[in-house]
């Protein structure tokens, strides 16, 4: 007896100890609002600071002025400095790890460390020229420079280890990294709902519920606090008279991923259900636009990646990449013992989201919707054996109350294969496919001419059929739960069972299939010696 073959379902219906959504990692943009204009900066340098001409030599100024006070403000506290190289990038958390667990100790919030680094940045540079009468007169213009930042890494009693970073020149664009599994697992603490900890998340809770709504309570208000209060604290270049006059920090999203976690009673199904997923979900309705799992429309002239991907760990591990524009989501197995979804946003309007903080909301609304989609596909990917009467209702001619006659989807038949195959890669299509989308997908499929007639005609036997349905006011259709069971089961059968055993008597089958099929042969030959029957002339 061969060894079963673990299943998405079989692991998600009995083997899921926690399933917990939460924001994770949150990286922030702060930029002065009303220094992102040539008009404003004149503004700034001669109507509010009341200089008579504006003269970028204020920015150096401004500049030398805040970098002695993160000098002074670092002696005074007793604050470590740690210089980073250009070998450091992308290492800067761990390379601070040491000073952040030292603030920790303390239980107080507090500046870890101060990092420096020169960066490029986009910064306000500017250029002179002369008027007819010879006058000076200055223009400015944004421009990428290597300028000194700030790394400030905090602790903080409401979010843990985060850190902002504060560009020197002007208009001090500034960084702002926090995560949102750290804060959440410090107000389950204050609430007194035990845990046990995954490296950056969760592997048990004592009231699976009452956690699930602390992560939901992360909003842009808590996260806003946090900044505020932080920009309070430290040595900034804008001043408080700056502030009063409307001269200040607002955010937006730069990065923010949002996560799933399903952990699982035990190890060992943890890896089955990775297992089975990369097994049995990366051939089957993989989109050429991964639309279908955003659920945002891609047309011809959008730009952007959109493609799958696998990558392999150092450690062995296995990550799952589906990218979408300038973002993607990430599967894999966390700790040995959970699956984890991430959904990377990188730009916020590859979701139909502003980049403000104050849409964060909407932002990870859309976000979980993906992880919740890709998540079903998987499940309907490795759940789609169908009932008897489900079969024969699609694989034969039906004749409905009203005198409609349904023709059959047979199964085998080049076309109907062409056609499920097609509709498998629209699988996850949230805004549906067109009659023009799914006819080009079946003409590359069948590998000849699929005329427009004959797809309206595929299409009207798969309404009547009740596979798919039309979308109210478009004409746009989606597949409906009987439509995905049966295009992932029709491809599934063909392309897994049959194609492989007609071709199990060919030296690329294995051996012992080769040899099964010679014994199979010889009884069968022997039968017909048996029954005296002569072959064929």
């Amino acid at each position: 007896m061969g060894a079963h073959t673990v299943t998405v379902n079989e692991v998600l219906d009995g083997h899921v100890a926690l399933d917990i959504q939460c924001l994770d990692r949150i990286y922030l943009n702060a930029y002065v609002p009303t220094l992102q204009t040539s008009a404003q900066v004149t503004a700034f340098l001669s109507g509010h600071l009341g200089y008579p001409f504006p003269s970028p030599a204020l920015f150096n100024q401004i500049g030398q002025r805040f970098r002695r006070a993160v000098a002074s403000f670092a002696e005074a506290n007793d604050i470590p400095w740690v210089r980073f190289g250009r070998d450091d990038v992308g290492g800067k958390l761990e390379l601070m790890r040491p000073h952040l667990d030292r603030q920790a100790a303390t239980g107080r919030s507090g500046v870890a460390a101060i990092g420096v680094a020169q960066e490029f940045q986009r910064v306000w540079t500017a250029y002179e020229r002369h008027t007819a009468t010879g006058a000076v007169q200055w223009s400015f213009t944004k421009t990428d420079r290597r300028v000194s930042c700030y790394y400030f890494y905090v602790w903080d009693a409401d979010f843990g280890p985060a850190f902002i970073k504060m560009c020197s020149y002007f208009p001090y664009p500034a960084k702002i990294w926090l995560n949102g599994h750290e804060w959440a697992k410090r107000q389950a603490t204050r609430a007194g709902i035990g845990f046990a900890e995954l490296s950056n998340g969760f592997a048990a809770a004592a009231d699976p519920a009452a956690l699930q709504e602390i992560c939901d309570r992360l909003n842009p208000g808590t996260i806003d606090v946090f900044v505020q209060r932080w920009l309070a604290r430290l040595p900034l270049p804008l001043t408080a008279t700056d502030r009063n006059a409307g001269y200040w920090w607002e955010t937006s999203m730069r990065q923010i991923e949002i996560s799933r976690t399903l952990v699982c009673d035990a190890p060992r199904h943890a890896r089955g259900f990775f297992e089975a997923l990369i097994a049995d979900n990366l051939d089957l309705g993989r989109p050429h636009n991964v639309e279908i799992i955003f659920g945002r429309l891609i047309r011809r002239d959008t730009k952007g990646t959109f493609r799958t991907a696998i990558d392999r760990r150092d450690n062995g591990g296995v990550v799952v990449n589906v990218f979408y524009k300038h973002s993607r989501i990430k599967q894999y197995l966390k700790d040995g013992r959970a699956m984890r979804i991430e959904t990377v946003i990188n730009a916020p309007r590859d979701l139909g989201c502003n980049a403000r903080l104050c849409h964060l909301p909407e932002l990870q609304s859309k976000a979980r919707a993906a992880n919740r989609r890709i998540l079903d596909a998987e499940r309907v990917g490795q759940g789609c054996v169908l009932a008897s009467p489900a079969f024969e209702r699609i694989a034969h001619p039906t004749v409905d109350a009203e005198g409609r006659r349904t023709p059959a989807l047979r199964f085998g038949d080049p076309r109907v294969m062409a056609l499920t195959g097609a509709l498998c890669q629209t699988l996850l299509a949230a805004t549906g496919f067109t009659n023009k989308n799914l006819r080009v997908l079946i003409a590359g499929l069948l590998g000849s001419d699929y005329r427009p007639s004959q797809m309206t005609y595929d299409l009207r036997r798969l309404r009547l059929a009740g596979l798919i349905r039309r979308l109210p006011h478009s004409n746009r259709y989606t597949l409906t739960d009987d439509g995905i069971r049966i295009a992932v089961f029709y491809t599934k059968v063909y392309n897994r069972l049959l194609v492989p055993l007609t071709a199990a008597d060919q030296r690329q089958a294995p051996p012992e299939l080769r040899d099964a099929l010679r014994i199979l042969d010889r009884h069968v030959d022997n039968y017909i010696d048996h029954a005296r029957l002569a072959p064929a002339a």
